[in-house]
């Protein structure tokens, strides 16, 4: 009896054993499962976390326009996409801004010009030589492309005072640029100004960090 008994005592022993060894060599379906589920979940977690900080970028610290037009040659040329910061910004003299809401059903769509004046400047053009004056000085204006067979005139009378809130604004493409020397835009509300445009991110080559 006593040898049964040991017999039958090692062939128990053997058998749970083998099924430890077995249990420790193949993975259990539920851990593999639940490994599986944290995996992909805090792959999600980061794709939200990522997506909510892109939208806030783009929704409070900066916003992508799209040039449409001549009016910026050569500075800017048509299909440019440029990246516009807007938070807390004061708009200054050479500054290239976006403008949208200019009130007019032809200027549905945001434009892009460069800020010739500001409130309180007083501004005076000469459409002989094309020189651009703001506050008795004549301002450097390297970026220009004007076409000396094609004058753009203007509906104002200079010089012009420019009164609080407002923005006098100009096309570098002095002959082909709707701004504020027509009286169909004029002069710009500073609260349609969407931002300052701070780099071309495309096309590629001609990427540019606007000063």
């Amino acid at each position: 009896m006593d040898s049964k008994d040991n017999l039958n005592k090692n062939e128990l022993v053997e058998e749970e054993t083998g099924e430890i060894e077995n249990s420790e060599k193949s993975p259990k379906g539920g851990n593999f499962l639940m490994k599986a589920a944290g995996e992909i979940f805090d792959v999600l977690e980061l794709f939200v976390f990522c997506a909510a900080i892109i939208l806030t970028v783009f929704t409070f610290l900066i916003r992508p326009t799209v040039v449409e037009g001549p009016s910026m040659e050569n500075t800017l040329i048509e299909g440019d996409y440029l990246l516009v910061g807007g938070i807390n910004y004061t708009p200054k003299q050479g500054d290239i801004v976006v403008v949208h809401n200019v009130g007019l059903r032809y200027y549905n769509k945001p434009i892009v010009k460069r800020v010739i004046a500001t409130e309180g400047q007083v501004v005076d053009i000469d459409f002989d030589t094309w020189t651009v004056t703001v506050d008795g000085k004549v301002i450097d204006e390297p970026y220009v492309k004007i076409e000396t067979d094609d004058r753009r005139t203007s509906d104002w009378d200079y010089p012009i005072t420019i009164p609080e809130g407002y923005l006098f604004v100009m096309g570098d493409n002095r002959n082909h640029s709707a701004d504020s020397r027509s009286r169909d835009i004029g002069l710009i509300d500073e609260r349609c100004i969407v931002g300052r445009a701070i780099v071309r991110v495309f096309p590629f080559d001609r990427f540019t960090i606007f000063d």
